[in-house]
């Protein structure tokens, strides 16, 4: 009963952690009437407790702080307190303002340690084992929850992951209906006995990272299995957006028309029609795949609902010192792809605002392949919202991962994240550390008409395009003026593929890899497969 009491109490940064009869001060005085009380006792009972210098979770052993960037350190204390913190032959003194928090500003360190963070008030904190090196926020779904134990190859990758360098902050999932001030984790080492509960998505980020720029790693982990993006992003920044303001109404609504009773009751009736369902398709002999009904969740608490995630699991974090961001989300979004730009590009600058870092790198897992393969030249669906993240290029500093290769028709959470983190650090390597590398597979670029032909041009080509897998190029599919697309022939040209077929003599558009598991093979040399694209991309975009 105590701890649901504290997590429903959601509109506090500090839980009222009161066991009736234990720790009621009320409660304690009648435990106790009849008896003769020490005057200290008495005195104890009466007199207001000093609290204790407090750090935030992330501020914890094991830690790792960004280098070369001033280093933000925060808490709490009594309102006035004195509170010095000391790092690496520097120290700052601040005191704490009315409401009780205090913060300072370290000046930049390189990579290394460890060093010993040290907090003195009243009371004394020194975290132990503080490494400097390079920091990445890492959150989405269920693809960047997935750990470590359930991918590829865990015994293999279990037995290598002795890299004392490469820690993980993990934040424990939970929703709030306003920013709270911090979130609940540890830092964790990573060794073959804790790498199995790492976000597999991150570490093998983290892993090449560590490995290719020799420096500590620290990972901060925030994701939650089928949550939507809004839930990611501040009521600000999605009030800020008008094309979000709808989806914010309809939350608000629903929120002030919750019954308990009514959800329930149409609940059953909806897992009774279910269960009727699966009897009569099992009864037949058909295959049966309507998804069972979920049990109603009171939106003012859902992980589901606008803010919800941003407030409990991102807003904590803010500002601690990171280099840049990692994302792996947007199944749970693929009903609304058009949106999903405008949420995708609120969320981003949302979070930059915050940080007050600038335009920190921002990097997307662009979504693998998935279901049943392309049969038609274009199949709507994943395909859209891949283009969301093609799109999100616009912005600055941001970069995607091209997953189109690395997919499972049968499982929406393939296994190969070893790949997906390999390419998520490929573009981090290349952009963000100005290594001599290709950020990744080929980028649409732009189209032009050569007779009845198109000729498509890309970025990122790298040594050269290439067929993955051999001739012919597969996954185009072209249309005339009356939007009818058919299978069609492509081969590269130098730099360019040129598309064709012999009854589309008027092309006007090309699709590549339209569809949500599509039969595609288009590559550069280094070994990295292009994006899906579509030329007829729409006139109004949210990166425009």
């Amino acid at each position: 009963a105590w701890i649901a009491r504290e997590e429903l109490f959601l509109g506090s940064d500090r839980p009222q952690r009161m066991i009736p009869g234990i720790f009621d001060r009320g409660a304690l005085m009648k435990r106790f009437s009849g008896f003769w009380l020490a005057p200290w006792v008495l005195l104890a009972a009466s007199a207001p407790a000093a609290a204790d210098v407090r750090l935030p979770s992330p501020f914890g052993d094991h830690m790792v702080l960004q280098r070369d960037l001033p280093i933000p350190v925060w808490g709490w204390a009594d309102p006035g307190e004195q509170v010095t913190v000391t790092l690496a032959s520097q120290s700052r003194t601040t005191a704490a303002d009315p409401s009780g928090r205090w913060s300072v500003r370290l000046d930049p360190l390189k990579a290394g340690g460890p060093h010993v963070l040290k907090v003195q008030g009243r009371n004394t904190i020194e975290r132990q084992d503080v490494l400097v090196g390079e920091v990445w926020l890492c959150s989405g779904q269920s693809n960047m929850a997935m750990t470590v134990s359930g991918c590829l190859n865990f015994q293999e990758e279990s037995k290598a992951a002795d890299f004392p360098g490469i820690r993980m902050f993990t934040a424990a999932r939970k929703t709030a209906g306003e920013p709270q001030t911090d979130v609940p984790g540890e830092w964790k080492v990573c060794t073959p006995q804790t790498v199995g509960a790492f976000s597999a998505a991150a570490y093998f980020f983290g892993r090449r990272i560590h490995r290719e720029l020799e420096v500590p790693v620290g990972l901060l982990h925030s994701s939650w299995g089928g949550t939507p993006i809004q839930a990611w992003t501040s009521w600000k920044a999605q009030e800020e957006n008008a094309m979000l303001v709808p989806l914010l109404e309809s939350f608000r609504k629903a929120a002030e028309s919750w019954d308990p009773e009514k959800a329930k009751e149409r609940y059953e009736k909806q897992l009774a029609d279910w269960k009727a369902a699966e009897a009569k398709a099992k009864e037949e002999g058909k295959p049966f795949k309507m998804r069972r009904p979920q049990a109603p969740q009171d939106p003012r608490i859902s992980p589901n609902s606008p803010a919800r995630l941003y407030n409990a699991m991102i807003a904590p974090l803010v500002p601690y010192g990171i280099r840049g961001a990692i994302w792996y989300q947007g199944e749970a979004n693929a009903g609304n792809a058009a949106l999903y730009g405008y949420q995708l590009r609120a969320m981003i600058e949302g979070w930059r605002k915050d940080w007050s870092q600038g335009d920190f790198p921002f990097i997307s897992v662009q979504l693998p392949n998935f279901m049943a393969l392309q049969m038609k030249p274009v199949e709507e669906g994943w395909a859209a919202i891949r283009e969301q993240f093609l799109l999100s290029l616009a912005l600055p500093n941001t970069g995607i991962a091209v997953t189109i290769d690395v997919g499972e028709a049968e499982d929406i959470h393939p296994k190969n994240k070893q790949d997906v983190g390999f390419r998520l650090a490929q573009w981090a390597l290349a952009r963000t550390y100005s290594k001599p590398l290709v950020p990744g597979g080929p980028l649409y670029r732009g189209m032009r008409r050569d007779g009845a032909s198109i000729v498509l041009e890309f970025d990122c080509i790298g040594s050269g395009l290439e067929a993955k897998g051999g001739e012919p190029l597969k996954g185009f599919a072209i249309c005339g003026p009356d939007r009818n697309f058919v299978w069609a022939q492509a081969r590269i040209v130098g730099d360019t593929v040129v598309v064709s077929s012999p009854g589309v003599l008027d092309p006007t558009a090309v699709r590549y890899a339209w569809a949500n598991n599509p039969v595609c093979n288009l590559a550069n040399k280094d070994g990295f497969p292009a994006s899906p694209f579509r030329t007829d991309r729409p006139e109004q975009n949210a990166f425009k």
